[in-house]
């Protein structure tokens, strides 16, 4: 038996507000940042997680990693990574840091960093990449996964091994398929909100050459400057490529509506975070007075239950889960699950320090074992910073390549953890 016998953590900061890439109407100068965890075992092997963050800040949330993480500290290895279940009711149900909560925010994304670690060490330790190992999983031990505390009035148990079971005959035959064909991706590499015209045409262009069928632009600022974007981006990409905007927070449910109704001629993909990310009703409302234009929101989810309730609501077509926001793996099978009996889309959210790289795997588990489809999905993708990560993101043609290496994504390279590691 091994067990936890060192807890490292890092305050990692990339300066992109020096070019403004990520720049969008509610954040317009970030700096992609990672409050990163590395689990070390007395048998010398490793685990590794983060928490996505933009600059400033990440020092509380890298706290509150060193926190989690430290419940796991000399315990034996085997028994956490055998039963990944308790092993997440071990952090979420601790009653002290649940108050912090409960179940959102700073706390329950550190709990996300050290159950994601504890993935990417048992996935190495199984000698498979974390799509490959959890689409291998039967369906019991899935939902064995999943705590439905709050979500059986949308999802029980049984309905869920119902979902996986009936995937379940044609996990092979999409395995093979995915390997040969790759994931969806579309693009947001053209459109933050800092770039300037010319730059924005030309890496519009860029990404159609590159087999994108979709991109993303920032949208939120102003309304006549939206619509000139939006044209030229229409323009340059011509009527077959998607459109998708982003507001990011940025609007009221009124001017959400006035705003969206005003950009819908261009032909929208979709309208993604038009306001208050809890603010379920709103969407609701929104995505009433907006269709045919689709809803799009899921980045800043806090958690399932909050993922419950934009699908009852019919708030949202398009449920964007994000690896680092909620409490790691095992919440985001839940949201897979839950977006699965409602019949709703997955598109997740990427970009930033590691996401791309993280997320992946969850879209690549869900196509294989739990929706069985890759129909109009895409898995986003920006071209920043996939240089520092040991197993990078393989895109291209338009399409994420599924990796082969053992472990989940998550372990960036000791060289780029040392030049940017934040001095204070």
């Amino acid at each position: 038996m091994s067990s936890i016998a060192t807890i490292e953590t890092f305050d990692i900061r990339f300066p992109t507000s020096t070019s403004l890439d990520g720049s969008d109407a509610m954040n317009p100068d970030p700096d992609y940042s990672a409050a990163y965890l590395r689990l070390g075992t007395d048998a010398g092997d490793e685990g590794h997680g983060f928490v996505f963050t933009i600059g400033r800040g990440n020092d509380v949330q890298l706290a509150a990693v060193r926190e989690v993480a430290e419940l796991v500290r000399g315990v034996e290895v085997e028994p956490l990574l055998a039963d990944m279940g308790t092993t997440w009711r071990r952090f979420v149900h601790d009653s002290q840091l649940r108050w912090l909560g409960p179940e959102k925010g700073v706390m329950h994304m550190a709990i996300g960093a050290v159950v994601n670690a504890l993935w990417d060490l048992k996935a190495k330790r199984a000698g498979k990449p974390l799509w490959l190992l959890l689409s291998e999983m039967t369906p019991r031990e899935l939902v064995d996964l999943v705590d439905f505390r709050y979500l059986t009035d949308a999802l029980t148990p049984e309905q869920a091994l119902e979902i996986l079971e009936a995937a379940a005959p044609g996990r092979e035959e999409r395995r093979r398929w995915l390997v040969e064909n790759g994931y969806p991706a579309y693009t947001t590499t053209p459109g933050w909100l800092g770039y300037d015209d010319e730059k924005l045409v030309r890496l519009a262009k860029e990404a159609v050459a590159d087999g994108f069928d979709q991109i993303k632009l920032k949208v939120g600022s102003d309304i006549e400057e939206d619509v000139r974007r939006l044209r030229l981006a229409r323009e340059a990409v011509g009527p077959d490529i998607r459109i998708a905007i982003d507001a990011n927070q940025r609007w009221d449910v009124e001017q959400a509506i006035a705003w969206t109704t005003r950009l819908a001629p261009f032909d929208l993909a979709w309208i993604e975070e038009p306001t208050s990310p809890d603010d379920v009703l709103g969407h609701a409302r929104i995505a009433r007075e907006v269709a045919p234009v689709p809803v799009a929101t899921g980045e800043h989810m806090a958690n399932r239950v909050i993922a419950k309730q934009l699908l009852q609501s019919g708030a949202v077509q398009v449920l964007q889960i994000d690896a680092t926001r909620v409490a790691g793996v095992n919440e985001n099978v839940a949201n897979l699950l839950l977006a699965a009996r409602f019949g709703v889309r997955v598109c997740p959210h990427a970009g930033g320090v590691g996401l791309c790289e993280a997320v992946q795997h969850l879209s690549m588990f869900d196509f294989v074992a739990v929706s069985g489809t890759v129909e109009d999905r895409y898995i986003e993708y920006v071209d920043h910073l996939h240089e520092h990560f040991v197993v990078p993101t393989d895109v291209r043609a338009g399409r994420y390549w599924p990796p082969s290496a053992p472990g989940a994504g998550t372990e960036m390279l000791p060289g780029s953890v040392e030049q940017y590691l934040f001095a204070g």
